[in-house]
C-alpha cells in the first residue's frame, strides 16, 4: 500500500461548515434552551456568538493544516534542496557603426548595456555585453559561396536567414566562402584596411544535418572537425594566408565566433572577386576581400549557414552593480546580509570585508559544510540576495571594525538579472544605455531571439524534483535519471532518454550508449509552426551536466528532436444558429493544441515520442468543440502524404509533431449537402 493511502486526513472544515455543526449541536448540549431557542437568523445573539467560534476554530484549523507544509519544507531545507534561482537570457547582439565615422574601428566596452521592451509592460529589459568587442567601420558588402567553380552571391540570403551553403552543395577541396568589406563614403582612407583583430560570427541552421548532436564523452577525447579551413585575404595578385586565432565553429560545423587578424596596413588591396550586386546606394565598388579556403574537406554533409555577421558579441539579462554597502560586521555567529538586486547570477558575487586590521576578499559558496573554522567563506542564496558567514564551525566569524562598524562589508561588484521575460523575441533590442563614440546606438539589434532565461522554480517543483534527487542520488544511471538530470540542467520542458542508442549508428543497439532527446521550453511565436528545437549553447550545457554525472563506461549523446508536420483536413457539420467562423477556429485550436510538442497528447504533457496519430482521438478532439454536430470526413496528411480515412498513422520512433495549415470546412446543418 502506497504511504499517501494511510496518511491522516487533516480537518477542512470551513467557516460555514462549523456554523452548521454548531446549529445541529444546540439541541443536544443546551436541552434547557428548547424549544425557546429556534431563531438561527444572523440577528440572533446566539448565532453571534456562534460565528464568533466558528471564525476563531477557522483560524486555528487553518494554522494547524500549514504544520504539515512546513515540516515537508524543512524536511527539504535538511537535505540541502533550495529553490533553483531564476536563469537570464543570452543573446548576440550587433552593433552598427556610424556613418561618417572617420577612425577603422571603434571599440565597445565590456558591460555595454543595451534595452528591448518587456512583453509583460513591465520595465525594460536591460543586457549586458559579455566581453569587449571590436567593431569594424568598415561594413561586411559582400558574401559569396565559391564552390571550387563559380562564385554565388549568397549576401541576400545571409540577410533574409533564409539559408546557404557557403562551400557549395558538395563542399569539395578548394571551395570557399569570400567576404568582401567596404568604408562608407566620406571615409578619409579608403584604400587601407586596419590591422587589428576582429571577430566574424557564424550561424548554422538550426537543425541543419551538419550539428545533429552533442557527444558527452570522456573530458579527455578530443573531438576534430571534418575539414580544414585556412583564412587568407586578397592582395591584389593573390590570396595570402592570414592568423585565424580562434574558431568556435569547429569548421563550420556549428555556430560560434572566428577571430581574425588582419595583416598590415597595405598588403591588402581592394578588387574584384567574383560576381556580387549592386550595394544599397547602386553603386559596385572594389572591397577588401578575405576567405574561408577549405584545404581539406571530409564534410559528411556540407555545412548550412542561415547568417554571418561583423560587429556581433554575446550579452546576458543582466546588470552590474559595484561598490555596495551591504552593513558592518559584529562579531556574533551566522551573520547576514541582503544585497539590493536580485535575482543574482551565479559567479558574479565578490564580497570584500574590513576587520580593521585585515582587508580580505571572501569567498562565495554555495553552503558552508565543507567550510573549515578558519576558512574566509561566505554562503549565498541567489534568489533572495542573502550573504550568510559561518558560526566558527563551519566557516569563520567576521570581527567587528570599531572604526568602520556598519560600513565594512562591502559588495564590490555583483550582476543581477533573470526570469522567462528576458527571452525576448528578435529584433526586440534597439537602444543603447550607456553611449559609445561611434556606434548607433538607436539601431543596435538582436538578429536571433534571446534563449535560456527561466523564471525561479515553483515549490512543487522543488518538491518533485526532492523526490528525484533523492532516488537518482545526482548520478545518471537508469532511464529516469537522463530525463530528470536533463530537465534539470537547462530550461527544459521535456527530456527522452533512449537506451542502447547512438545517433551516429542509427537502428543499431549500442551497449553503452544512451541518447537524450531535449525539448526546450522555448517561446512561441503564432505566426509560425511551434517547433522547439534547442540552441547549440543548451545542447552543450545539458550534455555537461550529464556528463559530470553519468556512468564512466556510459557513453551519452544529447540531441534535438525529429519533428514532423501533421495536417489535418476534415469537412465538419455545425449546429444550427452557430457562429461557423468561431467553431472552424475553435477546432483548427484544438488540434493544434493536440499535437503540440510540450503542451499535447491525450495527458496534455506534451505529445508522446513516437507516439501514433489515433483516427478516433481526433474525433474526439473535434467534438470536445461546443457547436459540432457531425464529421463528415477527415484526413490526416504526414509530412505531405495522404493516408486513408479511418486508419492510425505511425510516425517516426520517438519523432514528435508540429501542426501544419489545418483545412477545417464547417457547414452548418441546413447547409449541408
Amino acid at each position: 500500500m502506497p504511504l499517501s493511502e494511510a496518511v491522516p486526513v487533516i480537518d477542512d472544515r470551513r467557516f460555514d461548515d462549523i456554523v452548521e455543526e454548531i446549529k445541529a449541536r444546540v439541541a443536544r448540549y443546551t436541552p434547557e434552551w428548547q424549544p425557546a431557542w429556534n431563531d438561527y437568523n444572523d440577528s440572533d445573539p446566539g448565532m453571534t456568538l456562534a460565528h464568533v467560534f466558528a471564525w476563531l476554530s477557522e483560524m486555528m484549523l487553518y494554522r494547524m493544516q500549514k504544520v504539515p507544509d512546513l515540516n515537508y519544507l524543512k524536511f527539504l531545507e535538511m537535505l540541502g534542496i533550495e529553490l533553483g534561482a531564476a536563469l537570464p537570457a543570452s543573446v548576440d547582439i550587433t552593433f552598427p557603426v556610424k556613418n561618417g565615422t572617420l577612425v577603422p574601428f571603434v571599440d565597445v566596452p565590456m558591460r555595454t548595456q543595451v534595452s528591448a521592451p518587456a512583453d509583460d509592460g513591465g520595465a525594460a529589459l536591460i543586457f549586458e555585453t559579455e566581453k569587449a568587442l571590436r567593431a569594424l567601420t568598415a561594413g561586411l558588402l559582400s558574401l559569396q559561396a565559391y564552390d571550387s567553380a563559380s562564385y554565388r552571391d549568397v549576401t541576400a540570403d545571409s540577410a533574409a536567414q533564409s539559408g546557404f551553403v557557403p562551400f557549395g552543395d558538395l563542399a569539395p577541396v578548394d571551395s570557399a566562402l569570400v567576404l568582401g568589406f567596404g568604408f562608407p563614403a566620406g571615409y578619409p582612407k579608403p584604400n587601407e584596411f586596419p590591422a587589428t583583430v576582429f571577430d566574424i560570427a557564424i550561424y548554422v541552421a538550426p537543425g541543419s544535418s551538419t550539428q545533429p548532436m552533442v557527444s558527452c564523452g570522456l573530458t579527455s577525447s578530443p573531438v576534430f572537425p571534418p575539414a580544414k579551413v585556412q583564412w587568407e585575404c586578397w592582395n591584389g595578385t593573390q590570396w595570402q594566408r592570414i592568423d585565424m586565432l580562434k574558431d568556435e565553429t569547429r569548421a563550420f560545423t556549428r555556430s560560434g565566433y572566428v577571430t581574425l587578424r588582419a595583416p598590415a596596413p597595405g598588403i591588402m588591396t581592394r578588387g574584384y572577386i567574383g560576381t556580387y550586386l549592386n550595394l544599397s546606394d547602386g553603386s559596385n565598388p572594389p572591397l577588401f576581400w578575405f576567405r574561408a579556403h577549405l584545404t581539406q574537406a571530409q564534410y559528411e554533409n556540407p555545412p548550412q549557414l542561415v547568417a554571418v555577421r561583423t560587429n556581433t558579441v554575446s550579452a546576458l539579462q543582466a546588470q552590474t552593480v559595484k561598490g555596495e554597502v551591504l552593513g558592518g560586521t559584529n562579531g556574533t555567529r551566522n551573520q547576514s546580509w541582503t544585497l539590493a538586486s536580485t535575482p543574482l547570477i551565479a559567479g558574479s558575487v565578490q564580497i570584500q570585508i574590513d576587520e580593521g586590521t585585515d582587508i580580505a576578499l571572501w569567498t562565495i559558496r554555495d553552503d558552508l559544510l565543507d567550510s573549515g573554522k578558519d576558512d574566509l567563506d561566505l554562503s549565498i542564496d541567489l534568489g533572495g540576495g542573502t550573504i550568510a558567514a559561518g558560526d566558527g564551525v563551519h566557516g569563520a566569524i567576521p570581527i567587528a571594525n570599531p572604526v568602520n562598524p556598519d560600513g565594512n562589508v562591502i559588495a564590490l561588484e555583483y550582476r543581477y538579472g533573470g526570469g522567462a521575460r528576458g527571452n525576448v523575441a528578435a529584433g526586440a533590442i534597439k537602444s543603447m544605455l550607456s553611449g559609445v563614440d561611434g556606434i548607433d546606438g538607436g539601431n543596435v539589434t538582436n538578429m536571433f531571439a534571446a534563449v535560456g532565461g527561466r523564471d525561479e522554480e515553483r515549490i512543487d517543483d522543488a518538491k518533485d524534483r526532492a523526490r528525484r534527487t533523492i532516488r537518482a542520488q545526482s548520478r545518471a544511471v537508469t532511464v529516469e535519471d537522463f530525463e530528470y538530470l536533463a530537465k534539470q540542467a537547462g530550461d527544459i520542458a521535456r527530456a527522452k532518454a533512449l537506451p542502447l542508442t547512438n545517433p551516429q549508428f542509427d537502428g543499431v543497439r549500442v551497449p553503452g550508449a544512451v541518447t537524450v532527446i531535449v525539448v526546450p521550453n522555448a517561446k512561441r511565436d503564432p505566426a509560425l509552426p511551434f517547433k522547439p528545437v534547442p540552441s547549440e549553447g543548451l545542447l552543450k550545457t545539458v550534455c555537461a551536466y550529464l556528463d559530470a554525472r553519468r556512468l564512466l563506461t556510459t557513453e551519452v549523446f544529447v540531441v534535438g528532436p525529429s519533428y514532423q508536420q501533421v495536417t489535418i483536413t476534415a469537412q465538419v457539420i455545425a449546429e444550427n444558429n452557430v457562429d461557423t467562423a468561431v467553431v472552424q477556429q475553435q477546432i483548427d485550436s484544438a488540434l493544434t493544441t493536440y499535437f503540440d510538442a510540450i503542451t499535447g497528447g491525450d495527458d496534455m504533457n506534451g505529445w508522446g515520442f513516437g507516439d501514433t496519430i489515433r483516427y478516433s482521438k481526433l474525433y474526439q478532439r473535434i467534438f470536445s468543440v461546443d457547436g459540432v454536430d457531425s464529421v463528415e470526413s477527415l484526413t490526416i496528411n504526414l509530412e505531405g502524404d495522404d493516408y486513408p480515412q479511418c486508419k492510425d498513422v505511425a510516425i517516426d520512433a520517438n519523432g514528435l509533431l508540429y501542426s501544419g495549415a489545418h483545412q477545417i470546412e464547417v457547414l452548418q446543418a441546413d447547409d449541408a449537402p
